[in-house]
């Protein structure tokens, strides 16, 4: 999952970076409204976070701008404004969630993983391929009857694939959806995460799920239905 944090703040940002890294999720920073708005139309983000009083340009213009390009994505504002014309406002005009400062992280993770659960438009947010559930709730990964143990890029990544399932998904889109902004997508990180995956999820099983498309990029696949 990727997000998006626009806020001026920077120590409050790279701290908010820093948790929701821990949790799993990639994070891009904006520290200002024009910068957060070019990368709210131009990259592709899971949700964002945003603050309100911005320079350049402020939180709510940036919602309206986002709605209007036809943007869906979740939106929490994050603000120090706490008046209730103020929440109802920001609601009217699409965001999801209101969040007002000072606040708790454990709260704001709390509230990102019900608009995220809110937004997938699923009964259930478990994903699985033949004998492999993943489970983004509780983290969990299982084959079969036994718990795969991976790394928080494993199971970003095998989240990732597991939502394209059947769908060649490229280096480059992994790489925009699993890390930063910062990540140098002409590495072979990607080959080697996937490497470390294929290993656990498919070397001591008959069928293999994680498939490879020779120039292309990666599938995950119960081929064994095919004929």
């Amino acid at each position: 999952m990727r997000i998006l944090i626009v806020e001026d703040e920077v120590k409050l940002a790279r701290y908010l970076k820093q948790g929701f890294e821990e949790n799993y999720y990639a994070v891009d920073l904006a520290h200002d409204g024009i910068d957060g708005l070019h990368q709210a139309t131009h990259e592709e983000y899971d949700l964002i976070i945003l603050d309100i009083m911005l320079p350049g340009y402020d939180g709510m213009s940036i919602l309206k701008d986002v709605r209007s390009a036809g943007i869906n994505t979740p939106i929490i504002f994050l603000t120090a404004k706490d008046s209730v014309k103020d929440k109802i406002a920001g609601l009217y005009i699409g965001a999801d969630d209101y969040i007002v400062k000072p606040f708790s992280f454990h709260e704001l993770l709390a509230r990102v993983r019900v608009c995220l659960r809110r937004s997938s438009n699923r009964a259930s947010l478990q994903l699985q391929v033949a004998d492999l559930i993943l489970d983004p709730l509780t983290r969990k990964v299982m084959r079969g009857n036994k718990r795969i143990e991976i790394s928080p890029i494993e199971f970003s990544l095998l989240e990732y694939l597991m939502q394209n399932a059947g769908q060649i998904v490229t280096r480059t889109m992994i790489s925009e959806h699993i890390w930063d902004s910062n990540f140098e997508s002409f590495s072979n990180v990607v080959d080697v995460h996937i490497a470390k995956l294929r290993n656990k999820i498919d070397k001591n099983f008959d069928i293999k799920l994680i498939h490879t498309k020779r120039g292309a990029g990666y599938f995950i696949e119960d081929q064994s239905e095919n004929p």
